[in-house]
This record gives structure tokens, sequence and C-alpha cells, in this order.
């Protein structure tokens, strides 16, 4: 029975029509496993163990519908640790469910990483309705806007109806709320029928606080190691190939039933593991075989703070093979030179050289001293790839771990939203917009859960303000157990059409046009850059060039317009856009339409605004 990954028998339930469904369960803490069926009729059957902490039954009759629970020695009835469907709740017993689906995606091969520009959403939060079904049609309006890839954060289940999705129970179901299993794959066909990849958000460093159970079946946690949401996940201990087995499990079954592009990995820096083989890299390298075995592109993204490239290195170079990995560094120098604040992290940050360092090296911090850890942190990125970084102005974090969850949208100006989306967009990494931002979303996105445990809800609540102390503000940190708070993180999709919304949702549509048709800003490369700061003029220019492909993007961080003398090769280049133009809301354009440079291209540039130049092979010629 003991297996890294592979075909059935999977754990859970699987049904199989006549033969029955085959319930596996991975229970090493018990001497006997009972499957007890709800009825009617109800049944009670003493699960056969098949070695290594493994207990199988076969039952007739419990096709798709079928509720049971197991029972561990003389214990009460749990819900299966790998139970694909919780209808009645974390505490309610689990479901069969058929993996029949009508799929129209054949033909779907996946995209090259390189060509992602990924929409993170809430399935909550996306829509009034909040469900799978509610999203599909938003998505022919993201895939108008440029986007390629959509991020989906967690949909495995949690309490109760409203949660950010970190507080997962029951990691193999998908949460009833939004739709369950069948919902979620009519969303996943549905992008894919429009060339949209789906990214899934999974959680494998902890499971939730209220409804799981896995720790009386099993030695899934570890009192070696401490995280922030308590004992660590084994992944290294005695037992351990068991646990790495459910986890890699879970990950093949995303890619395989549901049809999902990509794992975005969560805070890979709370999984500890000082084995030799780590589990990350085994990780990877079963999501690769299994996309290999489907004849698709399918990749692992981690989310990590630790700033180590060796995470998407190759094994054969030191690596764990990961495909790429969160840049945060970039988001908080760009924060910093946007906004005043100095509280936390971004004290480690300020001028516009971190904000160049971030984009010519990929991290701020790679190898240098950190004065809010107050260690060195960090290693340099070498030759890796710009597709291997995932860089953004907003993300889920960064702005829900705020104390009122308030976007940039109310911390910088209109013409600064503007430049910072062109620092992500016109960077060498792969871009990651946060839903709502592309037209400027003024609600908040803020903590919100539904815990049915009172004491539990009040220790969140005590928790979340106490997290605020040091920053300030923790008076201002809503309930997250208050509907009003999710109700209050909920888009408000006809604003995109509405004045400065819909100039804003233009100019991020036209950034991601000149991306794909400008050569210079399609290949990602890290060694075709160059990076020049003015710290004094609070200037910063990125040089970006593919063959005879060049573009030169100058960004002005000052709050009054500019005359500068851009680096930029000899020749004549066309201004591609301005962001002060008024077509984009702006003041009105004051670059002209093209510039001679002798190797400097005198340019003026408005405040807190950008200009995009291109020269040899590029996107057409901007209107007049």
């Amino acid at each position: 029975m003991v297996r890294d990954h592979g075909p059935a028998p999977p754990l859970g339930a699987a049904p199989s029509g006549a033969a029955g469904t085959r319930f596996l369960v991975w229970a090493p803490a018990a001497s006997a496993v009972r499957l007890r069926i709800v009825g009617p009729p109800a049944l009670d059957v003493a699960m056969h163990p098949c070695g290594h902490g493994y207990y199988e039954a076969v039952v007739e009759g419990a096709g798709p519908g079928t509720r049971y629970w197991y029972c561990l020695d003389d214990g009460p009835a749990r819900s299966d640790p790998a139970s694909r469907c919780q209808p009645e709740g974390v505490h309610g017993p689990s479901e069969v469910v058929s993996e029949t689906f009508p799929w129209t995606d054949a033909a779907w091969r996946g995209r090259p990483l390189a060509q992602y520009v990924i929409y993170e959403l809430h399935v909550g939060a996306f829509t009034p309705e909040g469900t799978f079904d509610a999203a599909l049609p938003r998505l022919d309006a993201l895939a108008a806007a440029g986007v390629t890839a959509v991020e989906i954060m967690p949909v495995a289940h949690f309490p109760g109806a409203r949660n950010w999705g970190y507080d997962g129970a029951y990691l193999f179901a998908v949460h009833e709320a939004y739709g369950g299993p069948a919902g979620f794959k009519r969303l996943v066909d549905a992008c894919h029928a429009r060339g949209l990849a789906v990214v899934l958000d999974v959680v494998y460093n902890h499971f939730g606080p209220e409804g799981s159970y896995v720790g009386e079946f099993g030695p899934y946690f570890t009192d070696r190691y401490r995280t922030p949401w308590g004992a660590a996940v084994n992944f290294d201990g005695p037992q351990s190939d068991g646990v790495r087995r459910f986890f890699i499990e879970n990950a093949l079954r995303w890619i395989d039933e549901f049809h999902v592009d990509a794992l975005r990995l969560d805070a890979v820096h709370a999984i500890m593991d000082q084995s030799a083989q780590p589990f990350l890299a085994q990780l990877a390298d079963a999501v690769h075989a299994q996309a290999a075995r489907c004849g698709r592109m399918v990749y692992a993204i981690a989310e990590s703070n630790l700033n180590d490239p060796r995470l998407v290195r190759p094994g054969a170079r030191g690596g764990y093979g990961l495909d790429a990995q969160w840049s945060d560094d970039l988001h908080h120098a760009l924060h910093a030179v946007l906004t005043p604040e100095r509280t936390g992290y971004y004290a480690d940050y300020g001028g516009v050289a971190d904000l160049g360092r971030a984009l010519a090296d990929g991290f701020v911090y790679a190898g240098r001293y950190s004065p809010y850890r107050r260690r060195r942190y960090g290693a340099p990125c070498g030759d890796l790839g710009g597709h291997r970084f995932v860089v953004c102005t907003q993300n889920h974090d960064q702005v829900g771990n705020r104390a009122r969850g308030d976007r940039l949208t109310r911390l910088v100006s209109f013409e600064a939203l503007k430049a910072a989306a062109g620092v992500v967009l016109l960077s060498p990494y792969v871009p990651l917009l946060f839903m709502g931002e592309e037209y400027g979303e003024p609600a908040p996105f803020q903590y919100f859960t539904s815990h049915s445990d009172p004491a539990l809800g009040e220790a969140v609540r005590r928790g979340r303000r106490a997290e605020f102390e040091a920053w300030g503000g923790a008076d201002e940190v809503p309930d997250p157990q208050d509907p009003a708070t999710f109700l209050r993180s909920k888009l408000t999709w006809e604003l995109r059409e509405r004045g400065h919304h819909r100039a804003l949702l233009d100019f991020y549509t036209e950034l991601l046009r000149l991306r794909r048709a400008v050569p210079a800003l399609t290949a990602l490369d890290r060694e075709t850059m160059r990076v020049h700061v003015r710290e004094e003029q609070r200037l910063l220019v990125l040089h970006r060039w593919h063959g005879r492909s060049h573009a030169v993007a100058a960004f002005n961080f000052g709050d009054a317009a500019l005359e500068a003398s851009l680096p930029a090769p000899r020749g004549r280049w066309t201004v591609m856009l301005d962001s002060s133009d008024a077509r984009w809301g702006g003041p009105g354009r004051v670059a002209p339409p093209a510039v001679e440079s002798n190797g400097l291209a005198a340019l003026r540039l408005g405040p807190a605004a950008f200009v995009l130049l291109v020269c040899g092979q590029g996107g057409e010629r901007p209107p007049a």
C-alpha cells in the first residue's frame, strides 16, 4: 500500500458503478476502523487492514450521494480526511461524489508560464451571488482586458459559509457554498473555453482550526516545529510517508479530476522539512509527471517570503524544481515609493533605488542585511528567467492584512495607480492583478470568517486586533465574524463602465496589449534589461530589448513635472503611451508623439506619471 503517489486506489471514497464504492483511509493511530454508512439503510462495515496503517472496504450500493463516517476503535464518528464533499459542514458526515463530468476542453493544453497574466479572485466576493456559476458571465470581460490566467483563492471546505479559504478542514472537498465540485468544474471548463488557465490556491502548511480531525487518524502533525498556526505538518518525521502521500494525492487530484493548470502553494516557508528529499521537491516532480501524463502544461508556484532561489532551481542544480515563486520585495518596494508607510516590513524599503533593485534582480534582499528581520536575508537569483517570479501591486494578503483592508485605490492618487500598474505590467516578470484592481475598485477586502464555535470566533477577533498592535490601527480592525465584513468586501462590478474607473480599465487593457505586441516586453528575459535610477529626481528608467525591438519606460515618482534625459539607444523612438494622457483620465499628455535619441532622449514627464517609448519592431503607433 505504501507508494509516493499513483493511480487507484485513491484515498477517500471512489465509486465504480456496479462494483460499488471503494473506501480507503490512512489511520495508523487506530487498531481498528469501522465504516458507518448513514441510512436508510444504516450500515456498519469493519474495514480491512491492508498494511502500513491503511484500511479499506468495498460497499455495493453506496453510490454517489451516500453519506458516511469513519469510527476509529471505540471513538466517535469522524468525517473522512480525504472527503470529497461535506454537505452538512465540517462537523457532518462525508458524501460519496461522482467524478463524471461532461468536459469540453479536450483540446486545451495550457499556456506557457511566460504568457500568464494572473487575476486573483475570491469566489465569494467576486460577484453578489458568490458562486462559481455566477463568475461565468464575468470571464469574457477578464479575457478582453488581457487576463490569461484566473487564480482562485482556496475552495477547500472550511467552517461556515464565509472565509478567505485558508482555514480549510477538508482539503479534497470543494465548498458547497460556492457550488461544490460540479460548480468548480463548470468554472474551469468555461475558463479553458476562453483561453484562460486556472490557478488554484492550495494550503499544505496547516489545517484550519475548526472541524479537522486528521490528528486522530495519524501523525499528521509534529511538535518538533511551530508555525503561525500551531504545530507543523509532519513532512519529515516518523510515518511522514503517509502524510506526504495525502498532500501529493490532493495536488494531483486538482490537476487530473478538475483540470487545474497550476497550483499556488500557500506560504511554503511554513512547510518545515529537514529531509534529504524535501516534500516540495517531491511535489514538484509529481506535478510535472502528472502534466506529462495528461499532455498539458501544469505548474507549481510557491508563495514564499524567504527570497530563496533554490525553490525554483532545477533539482540537478540543487533546487526544488518548482516553476515560479512570488516576489514580495517588488510589492513592498513599490508600496514604499508610493506611500509614506514604514511600519512592519515596509521599514526595510524606501527609495526608488530599492524598486530599481527589485526590477533588476528579482529581490531587493538577496543577501543584504534586513533591519526589520535584524539579519542578512535572501540570496541572489543568478540567471533565473523572469517567468520564475510573480509580482503585483496588490493581492489578498497585502490588502486584506491591513487593519481596514483598504486597497491601493484608497491610499494613492489616480495617477500613482497608473504608475504602479506600469511598473508591474512592463516588468520582465509574471504579473498578478487582484480582483477589481483593473478598474480601481474602492471597496475594501477585509478578513472574514464564520466559525460556528463562539469561543473560536472570539479568539479570532482578539487575535486579529493583537496582530495590528505593532502596526497601529488595532481599534480599526473590523470583526471577522460579522457578516457585514464579508459584504463590504464584495466587488462593485457596475463601476467598470463609469468615469475614471472605465479609463483605468482601458489603461490596463492597453498596457496588456502592448505587453503582448512589443517583442521587447513579451520576452521575460532578465538578461536583456537595464534599470537606471536617479534618486534625487525620483526617476526610474527601465530599458528592455529583444532582438531589434527596444522599449524604455520612464517613471516619475515625484509630485511635479520633470524634464529628464533618458538613457536610450540611438534612433527615433515612438511614444506608445503617456499615463498623463486625458484618454486615461489624466491631466493631459505632456510627451510628444516621438523623440530622437543620440544616446540620451530628452522627455518631459508629468507628476506621478510614466511614458513608454518603443524603437525597432514593436506595437502599432497609437492614435494622435
